[in-house]
């Protein structure tokens, strides 16, 4: 579900595409850090922004080191590591551990399952760190599945369950901008459950899976109707955002938020308009 909270690259300028990359591979080795090298493969754009974020914010102590990277042995990399970051890493544990029993659950996906059983013993230590953020994630689960259960098709409810647990992942301690936090995260939720859909809307009618979707993508306003939806969704967690009071990287969390997580939306589009173009061709 996740991977949608990017930046919009031809958009950035050349020290903040870098400065990013910090960030990126500093969340990457803070994973390889706590949890081992498999853990870098939970590594997520998502989580990421969720690191650049509350280090604008609160400002920590933040260390910067070099290292060469496997995937790029012959250039030294800049990486950051703080607080915040440690708590996204821990987050992304927590989160990519329910990613897998999803996919396990939808898919049989067997690496899935064989991740989620070396994850296990991992999360359930994170679970008594962060009783909140898990106890958040543990009724996601259980509501959405019954949702999914009763065949709901009220995707803002259904969005929401995403947004309310996002919301409390994003909040690391309850403080002034607590309530802010929870905005930002409840809206960024709703905007990738929404996406998710959309994006496995084909899939899920040939595989007869469960997506809120089906019956309103009969409807001739289909496409205006996601758009303006998620044009609405992105409105509110900007508005969001804007209350913060982040100077460092801001340029970065904004183009994030304004082009970033609009890039998949885009592709999609274009595919779509191109097989529409070439079913009329025939």
């Amino acid at each position: 579900m996740f991977g949608y909270v990017t930046t919009n690259k031809p958009e950035l300028k050349v020290r903040e595409f870098y400065r990013y990359q910090n960030y990126y591979c500093g969340l990457c080795q803070t994973l390889k850090r706590r949890y081992g090298h498999l853990s870098q493969f939970c590594l997520t754009y998502d989580m990421t922004f969720l690191s650049i974020l509350l280090t604008g914010l609160y400002e920590p102590k933040t260390l910067k080191k070099e290292y060469r990277c496997l995937t790029h042995p012959l250039k030294k990399m800049e990486i950051l590591s703080n607080e915040y970051m440690d708590y996204a890493a821990d987050m992304t544990i927590l989160l990519c551990y329910y990613q897998c029993l999803d996919d396990w659950k939808d898919d049989k996906k067997l690496s899935a399952w064989m991740e989620s059983r070396v994850l296990k013993e991992k999360v359930r230590q994170l679970c008594a760190r962060y009783p909140r953020q898990f106890r958040a994630v543990r009724k996601y689960i259980r509501l959405l599945a019954k949702k999914e259960e009763e065949g709901s098709t009220d995707v803002d409810q259904l969005s929401g369950l995403t947004g309310q647990m996002l919301g409390e992942i994003f909040v690391m301690q309850e403080d002034v901008w607590a309530d802010t936090l929870r905005g930002i995260g409840f809206y960024l939720g709703k905007f990738i459950y929404l996406m998710d859909a959309c994006e496995d809307l084909e899939k899920d009618i040939e595989k007869h899976r469960f997506n809120p979707l089906i019956k309103r993508s009969r409807q001739p306003d289909y496409d205006q109707y996601i758009q303006n939806a998620l044009n609405t969704i992105m409105a509110c967690c900007a508005a969001e955002f804007e209350k913060l009071p982040i100077i460092l990287d801001v340029e970065i969390l904004r183009n994030i938020l304004y082009a970033g997580v609009w890039m998949r939306y885009e592709k999609m589009m274009r595919r779509k308009r191109t097989e529409e173009k070439g079913h009329e061709s025939l």
